[in-house]
């Protein structure tokens, strides 16, 4: 770096609900799954409250009656909603801006998600996110939230210190996983998780926006 930022080297950003608007798609995703094995259409709430969580255990949270033996297909059955809809699904508007100016900054720009890496890479191809983030984990290569495993990885990776480690993110999963790992977080109002449900994890700052996230870090990170 030929310029140290003014607090943190290392950004990692959650992507579902984060950065791409796909809360409400995967819900519906997760509720159709356990309907097609046989489960109890699990609520609105109980569905969006598992998404950043690894999928298995996710699916398991969401389906408590649904039987072990089951699982791989209703893994099955996710993915196949999922990939009906992944076309449908794109990043929030200014997103992309938000991360042109922190890289203009020399943040390193990381992505810790609950995706898997197939599913991470098929976004992560398209034209316009290539070369923007310098590292990324998901949950099937390290260990699903709120395990810090991925965050200390990528902090490993990059030489980073936790203390100049920022984790973003829309679940109290991913605000833990920041906890976990000794790092500072923010949080942002506007995916799966009320973020009412955030104070008790201390974030340094909540988001009502991209635009409100995006004037935060450049004031504060």
């Amino acid at each position: 770096m030929s310029q140290r930022p003014r607090q943190f080297d290392l950004i990692a950003f959650d992507w579902d609900g984060t950065l791409f608007d796909s809360t409400a798609i995967i819900t519906r995703c997760i509720q159709a799954a356990v309907v097609d094995v046989g489960g109890q259409l699990p609520s609105d709430e109980a569905a969006s409250y598992v998404i950043g969580m690894a999928l298995i255990p996710a699916l398991a949270h969401a389906a408590p009656d649904v039987p072990k033996e089951k699982y791989p297909l209703l893994g099955e059955r996710y993915r196949f909603h999922y990939l009906k809809h992944q076309a449908d699904i794109s990043l929030f508007e200014g997103v992309l801006p938000m991360l042109a100016d922190l890289r203009a900054k020399h943040h390193w720009l990381a992505i810790a998600t609950g995706k898997s890496r197939r599913g991470l890479d098929d976004v992560l191809h398209a034209e316009a996110l290539q070369g923007v983030f310098d590292g990324s984990r998901t949950a099937d290569q390290t260990a699903g939230k709120p395990d810090p495993l991925m965050l200390h990885e990528l902090m490993r990776e990059f030489g980073v210190e936790p203390e100049r480690t920022l984790m973003i993110g829309d679940t109290t999963h991913d605000l833990q996983m920041a906890v976990n790992a000794g790092c500072a977080s923010v949080g942002v109002s506007y995916g799966a998780h009320d973020h009412s449900e955030f104070a008790a994890l201390q974030p340094l700052h909540v988001a009502h926006s991209v635009r409100d996230l995006h004037d935060w870090l450049l004031s504060h990170a």
